[in-house]
């Protein structure tokens, strides 16, 4: 969304102040360091103006220009570009393919005459690799075809360095250190002109448009890309920004961080680096150039930077990181301070001239380890602020290493967020930097990180053995075996089951219950888990609970298998081998559980195990199972005298079933209790509780026969009020549906009164609406919808459904 006024159009220097007394004057190139302006033009001269810039109270800035001088350069060609070397006091000019020094000042060439030949462009390496700070490294495009060259521009001489080759023929460069970014005939490339190594990007055309080349910042670039895409490109030949849309026919481009602004021949678009989004549209008709002159942002910024090392160094540290974020320095320069804190692989060599005179925290903090401490604190609360920001754009891997190694040395609590979230941490470097601070189970999560599991669990492994000792987590164990249930990797899960078994049987098994259902269903077969966990019992019967109670699995040896351990365990601690009276309990009353609930397992055979085993109510549930109800209900009430076991027995076998069954349990249970015997006084109360607590359930006529003289009206109470109750109810609801019924067939009556009531008319021309033949014969059939039908037509109809009918209504 274009709501942002980031640029406002001010006119610099006046037509006239430029033209003089010339009607026309056509401008070829402009270049501007610090107040110095300096317009080439296509009569090969070169003017030079001060400018001087006034702000308004509106907020916006006026400039008024001063023209100092200007100088035909001697030739008939048109001055084709400028570039400024403020540290030599130089102007370089091409023109007439060639480049001449002249002073800034009073446009006047060299005394020595130097000047670069056949050269068709230029371009000043902003990132020079030489170390004299009294020269200029620039790039030209030779007339040669097919050929770059360096030359190293001092104040009264030039010097060629290096001629390199290229595939194609050149049309225009950008440098950045010992990377040139070209664009060749058909396509554009990175040239490390050291090495020789050459990277393509991408292809254009350059008979269909202008190509265009910037250096935007270290070791990347800007270019004009196909269908209309301002493109960037790192030295690496990949892209870490996405594209910008700008104009098919953009003639010019330039960079003012954080936008890019583009001309076409209507408009200068503004777009955003950040999020590409177009900010800002100026009409702006019959445009030749733009450029970025950053010569005072760049000496700014440079000067803003070496103030945010001298705050740094006097432990300013606010006031440090406000001036390093302003002056947009590169973090390794802070970074690469710290001793060994970059990684040995980085490419990264200090700004030359240095920002400050200090070889390393060291000398900075003069040995002072408070001071020191103080730094290193600083730069992970300044690291941890940048790594998400454009700040970091291309160095993540420097950034991420340091902090780690920081928080490693200071057994930082950040070191394992780090680890567990996005990071581009270097595995060689911050492995040996983990290691060398004993800092194991961290260094496990950079390996998973870098999808090396095996490696992390083995490290795991060691620490809980006590082989390498980490005191991170005290629940590695723990740990371990939650890693290992969310593993994909099938091969690492097995290889350790038996490791996390041994530790524990109860925790280890939930590698394997508490996995993904899907997993389970797929990698993990039961019989497999199985076998491999026959030699711990424990994890076995926790696993088949899984099986049996937490996936319902309908198969008849996992029920069975399940009882038999759960059987086996009982009867080791009823042989007294185990004390634990609560243990026991609990692990009968699991078997009683699965013995009720499952219909799976063999009846049979948990019968014969258990016969003599003293388990009277495991064998009343099993005879139950058998539908042997008598034998079930003796062992209830004549060998456990558990009377509420039985009434539940009875309740717990007719659930489902249909009231007579459910009756014929409790008279079952209701004649055993009323036989005469030793303990009938017992079994008489037993009798008249089971009575009055489901008077519902028995048959009272059966019933009052069968109950002693002696017993009391008053004994049997809920019994008798019950029975009447449901006896009238029964018979009320008896009359209801019996007066429903009879209403409904005096409904039924009356419709085939009516049906009877109505004539029907047949004659030899009435036809049947099924097959339309006439009737040969009174018979038929009438529909509810009047329709007539030969007997046999209907009954083909009905035989056949799909036959064609006399009408949607019959």
């Amino acid at each position: 969304m274009m709501s942002t006024k980031a640029f406002t159009l001010v006119s610099a220097v006046g037509w006239e102040l430029l033209a003089g007394d010339k009607e026309r004057v056509h401008v070829e190139c402009v270049e501007c360091c610090g107040k110095n302006l300096y317009v080439g033009t296509r009569d090969c001269v070169v003017h030079h103006f001060l400018l001087e810039e006034r702000a308004l109270p509106t907020g916006t800035a006026t400039f008024s220009a001063a023209k100092q001088l200007h100088r035909h350069l001697g030739f008939r060609k048109p001055v084709n570009e400028l570039r400024a070397a403020s540290a030599l006091n130089r102007l370089l000019v091409l023109c007439d393919n060639s480049i001449t020094l002249v002073n800034m000042m009073s446009l006047e060439p060299v005394p020595s005459g130097a000047r670069i030949k056949g050269a068709a462009a230029l371009a000043l390496n902003e990132n020079p690799v030489n170390g004299d700070p009294f020269c200029v490294e620039v790039c030209i495009i030779s007339v040669k075809r097919r050929t770059i060259q360096l030359f190293l521009v001092y104040e009264d001489r030039v010097q060629i360095v290096r001629e390199v080759s290229t595939p194609e023929q050149p049309l225009a460069v950008a440098v950045d250190g010992d990377f040139l970014c070209l664009a060749l005939t058909t396509q554009y490339i990175i040239l490390n002109y050291n090495t020789g190594f050459s990277q393509d990007l991408f292809p254009y055309c350059s008979e269909e448009k202008r190509p265009i080349v910037k250096r935007i910042g270290r070791q990347e670039f800007l270019l004009a890309g196909p269908g209309g895409l301002g493109m960037f490109a790192t030295v690496a030949g990949i892209s870490q920004r996405a594209p910008v849309h700008w104009s098919e026919n953009v003639i010019g481009a330039a960079i003012c961080f954080p936008y890019v602004i583009a001309l076409d021949d209507e408009f200068i678009t503004v777009h955003s680096m950040l999020d590409q989004q177009q900010k800002q549209t100026l009409p702006f008709k019959e445009g030749h150039i733009l450029q970025d002159f950053e010569a005072l942002q760049v000496m700014y910024r440079r000067i803003l930077q070496q103030a945010g090392f001298i705050q740094f160094a006097q432990l300013q540290f606010l006031e440090a990181k406000e001036l390093f974020r302003s002056g947009q320095l590169d973090v390794r320069e802070l970074i690469s301070l710290y001793p060994f804190l970059l990684p040995t692989s980085s490419s990264f060599t200090r700004s030359h001239p240095p920002l400050h005179e200090y070889a390393d925290l060291n000398q900075l903090t003069q040995g002072d380890q408070d001071k020191m401490a103080k730094c290193k604190r600083f730069l992970m609360s300044y690291l941890n602020e940048v790594r998400s920001t454009e700040v970091a754009n291309g160095y993540k891997e420097d950034i991420d290493t340091a902090l780690l190694k920081l928080y490693a040395e200071a057994d930082h609590d950040s070191l394992l967020d780090l680890l567990v979230t996005e990071n581009s941490c270097l595995l060689t470097d911050s492995a040996a930097w983990l290691e060398k601070h004993n800092k194991y189970f961290a260094l496990g999560l950079l390996y998973h990180y870098n999808n090396q599991d095996a490696a992390a669990v083995q490290l795991w492994v060691n620490i809980v053995n006590g082989d390498i000792h980490d005191s991170t987590r005290s629940d590695l164990y723990e740990y371990v075996v939650d890693f290992l249930t969310y593993s994909l990797d099938q091969e690492l899960v097995w290889k350790y089951a038996d490791w996390v078994l041994q530790k524990s049987e109860e925790v280890g098994v939930q590698v394997f219950t508490k996995r993904p259902l899907d997993e389970q269903q797929n990698s993990f077969n039961p019989d497999s888990v199985i076998t491999c966990l026959k030699k711990y019992p424990k994890a076995l019967v926790k696993y088949l609970e899984h099986l049996v109670i937490d996936r319902s699995l309908q198969k008849e040896e996992y029920h069975t298998q399940l009882a038999l351990l759960y059987l086996d365990e009982v009867l080791r601690q009823k042989s007294g081998t185990s004390s634990k009276a609560a243990e026991a309990s609990e692990i009968q009353l699991k078997l009683q559980h699965l013995l009720q609930k499952s219909d799976l397992y063999r009846v049979h055979l948990l019968i014969d195990r258990i016969r003599g085993a003293g388990l009277p109510m495991e064998s009343a549930i099993l005879h139950g199972k058998l539908e042997e109800h008598e034998e079930a209900l003796r062992i209830l009430v004549h060998e456990l005298r558990d009377f509420a076991a039985a009434e539940d027995y009875c309740l717990w076998r007719s659930e489902g079933r249909d009231p007579p069954y459910r009756q014929r349990l409790f008279h079952t249970l209701l004649a055993m209790y009323l036989q005469p015997g030793p303990t009938a006084p017992e079994l008489a109360v037993a009798a008249t509780d089971l009575l009055n607590h489901h008077a519902t359930d028995f048959d009272a006529a059966r019933v009052l026969p069968l109950l002693p003289g002696t017993w009391s009206v008053q004994l049997l109470h809920p019994f008798l009020a019950g029975a009447v109750r449901n006896s009238v109810h029964a018979r009320r609801t008896a009359q209801v549906a019996l007066g429903l019924a009879r209403s409904e067939n005096l409904i039924y009556k009356y419709d085939k009164m009516k049906l009877k009531g109505s004539s029907v008319q047949l004659s030899d021309k009435k036809l049947c609406q099924m097959c339309q033949n006439p009737f040969c014969e009174p018979v038929f059939v009438r529909y509810p919808n009047g329709g007539l039908v030969h007997t046999h037509c209907a009954a083909s109809r009905h035989t056949n459904p799909s036959a064609p009918g006399p009408g949607a209504r019959t």
